[in-house]
């Protein structure tokens, strides 16, 4: 039998059904152009935006920091580029399997794996850290042929920080360091962080700290095109970046190199000024570090091995260490003498050996005195029984009031970071300092006169002094930066260039203070150290008590070598028109004329004397650039 079909019931719903499916498709098709539509022509600009970023990657351009030289020329900071071997913690799931398949490859030290480590405790969240500086090419091939099995280790080209005068002034230059997260904040409250884009590193103490906004120049930036591995294809464009600019210091290396020398291994100080500009000539802080140790992070043996020394050779001494000034105060005291009223130069005292006032009884430092004794002879041969009776006389507010100008008990301004101000005692501070027992005695002024009890200034502040003294009352500020040379277009400016202020000293007093500092030399406590100078010189021996004795005598070769006394001396030269004046300290070094005086001699010999000065250092072309 015959099946029925109905052909036109079968063509009805076939063309239903392909009317359906054809529409079907086409509204496929609209979506499928609406959303082509939307993402070219709506969407166009944002996702040509991320394919560009796919395809071009902005990198920053580190600046080149300023370099640093001396009022000559030479090199004292200057910058190198390396390879450095990085590690990005972020990538890396085992860092010490990944360090120890490194060191398959190439040689990685102790030290180190504990600079890393010591990193990595220091900045856990920072992208990149360096576990291998200044690589050698073939260190460089091996790393770049298995970089394929080493996620999260990659090597790039860096600048580095060179020191090559090593421990030679140290606390002067500083030294540079990572970017720790405090300091990063700062940076990005104060809106310089493109100024910091790319670079790790800022100055962390000395002229590097205190110039860094000069040094540290502006960053750049290059834009590449790269691959999907990222690899560098082109250079597409450049923002060039603007190099720091370069400092001159006023100091001399050569005569720093002879100073630091003649401390040998002795702790102490020396600040070395032109009193007729306020340039530091020489400024020494016996210890000293190698500010190189902290190029690429020091690492933690090195670290506490400073840290933890007995002689202290991170404290900056010219500007931290506050000591009492001893001796080297009476030329002070003298001026004050004379400008007050209170002394004439030729009124004389008999000096029997001692000082009795009330109940106290004060000796002097030679037994049975010194006979009729003048001001300027009270300088010369140092008799503590003229200063004694001078300290009872006096209104220690005024006192203070007159000896601020030279410096003492406050900060001299000088152009790097730390300095203490040290203490000049008055009514007020007594009061503040010691609640039980307020009043500033008579007895202390006594002490205070021959640079002891609360008496606690700085060798900086006492070489600033000096220089003022010197100059006859000019001050000039001291630094240490002579000039800035813009590194962009080579432009340079002086720092100082004017007088700072002027202390208003009559000639006559000045006159014969200085008298009584050239006496200390021909005739006095420093006669035999300065005998056969070709040059004229003023100045003044000092020792400093470091405890008290209790009414025993002091025996240096019986009291332990850190709690002898302190040993300073301050001169200048020539006696006509001073071109150097100088403060030296050297700390628990017996009597002044026996440590610090022989110190100044050797200082100020080679300050006139060119064949020394040029024998200290040897200037080649690789260390010494155009001033």
């Amino acid at each position: 039998m015959r099946e029925l079909r109905n052909r036109e019931q079968e063509a009805y719903w076939f063309q239903r059904r392909l009317a359906v499916a054809g529409l079907v498709i086409l509204a496929c098709f609209a979506l499928l152009l609406g959303r082509f539509t939307y993402l070219q022509v709506f969407r166009h600009q944002h996702f040509s935006t991320l394919a560009e970023a796919n395809r071009i990657d902005v990198q920053p351009e580190v600046p080149n920091r300023g370099i640093i030289t001396d009022r000559n020329g030479i090199v004292l900071v200057s910058n190198y580029s390396a390879y450095t071997l990085e590690l990005n913690p972020q990538k890396i799931e085992n860092l010490d399997a990944t360090i120890d398949e490194i060191g398959k490859l190439i040689e990685i030290t102790a030290r180190d794996r504990r600079r890393f480590k010591r990193l990595f405790e220091e900045f856990r969240s920072a992208e990149s850290l360096p576990l291998k500086s200044r690589l050698a090419d073939e260190e460089v091939a091996r790393i770049a042929a298995h970089r394929f099995r080493l996620p999260g280790v990659d090597i790039r080209a860096r600048l580095f920080r060179q020191y090559p005068m090593g421990e030679l002034a140290s606390h002067v230059i500083g030294y540079i360091g990572r970017i720790n997260p405090k300091e990063k904040e700062r940076i990005e409250e104060a809106g310089l962080g493109p100024e910091y884009k790319g670079s790790d590193y800022i100055g962390k103490s000395g002229i590097e700290l205190s110039y860094e906004k000069e040094l540290r120049g502006t960053a750049g930036a290059v834009e590449v095109e790269v691959d999907a591995s990222r690899r560098v294809m082109r250079q597409l464009s450049r923002k060039p970046s603007v190099p720091g600019n370069n400092l001159q210091l006023s100091l001399d290396i050569r005569l720093q190199k002879i100073a630091e020398d003649a401390f040998g291994d002795r702790r102490g100080a020396l600040v070395a000024i032109e009193p007729s500009t306020g340039d530091i000539l020489a400024f020494v802080s016996k210890p000293g570090y190698d500010p190189n140790l902290f190029v690429d992070g020091i690492d933690p043996q090195s670290w506490e091995a400073l840290r933890d020394s007995p002689d202290k050779p991170m404290l900056n001494r010219p500007l931290q260490g506050g000591y009492p000034p001893g001796s080297t105060y009476k030329p002070f005291m003298a001026l004050m003498a004379l400008e007050f009223g209170i002394r004439t130069p030729n009124q004389a005292i008999s000096d029997p050996g001692f000082f009795r006032l009330g109940g106290g009884y004060w000796r002097d430092d030679k037994a049975g005195g010194h006979g009729l004794v003048n001001l300027p002879r009270s300088i010369a041969v140092s008799c503590d029984t003229y200063y004694y009776q001078l300290g009872a006389e006096l209104d220690i507010d005024e006192w203070a009031a007159f000896m601020r100008p030279f410096g003492f008990g406050q900060k001299t301004g000088v152009d790097i970071e730390g300095e203490l101000p040290g203490i000049l005692p008055t009514r007020e501070w007594k009061a503040k300092r010691y609640p039980k027992d307020p009043k500033l005695h008579v007895g202390d002024q006594v002490s205070l006169a021959i640079g002891q009890s609360f008496n606690t200034f700085t060798p900086m502040q006492l070489a600033f002094a000096t220089a003022t003294l010197a100059n006859r009352g000019v001050a000039f500020k001291p630094h240490l930066v002579k000039r800035i040379q813009d590194g962009k277009n080579g432009e340079g400016r002086l720092t100082q260039p004017k007088p700072a202020y002027t202390i208003p000293l009559k000639d006559a007093h000045l006159d014969a203070v200085k008298e009584g500092l050239a006496g200390v030399v021909s005739e006095g406590t420093a006669a035999t150290v300065f005998k056969g100078a070709k040059y004229t010189s003023g100045g003044k021996t000092g020792t400093a008590q470091v405890f008290g004795l209790r009414g025993g005598e002091y025996v240096e070769s019986q009291v332990s070598e850190r709690l002898r006394d302190h040993a300073w001396y301050m001169a200048y030269a020539p006696l006509d028109k001073p071109q150097i004046a100088l403060a030296v300290f050297v700390e628990n070094g017996g009597f002044g004329a026996k440590a610090a005086a022989p110190i100044a001699r050797k200082v100020l010999d080679a300050f006139f004397d060119p064949a020394l000065l040029a024998a200290a250092i040897k200037t080649t072309e690789t260390n010494k650039v155009a001033p």
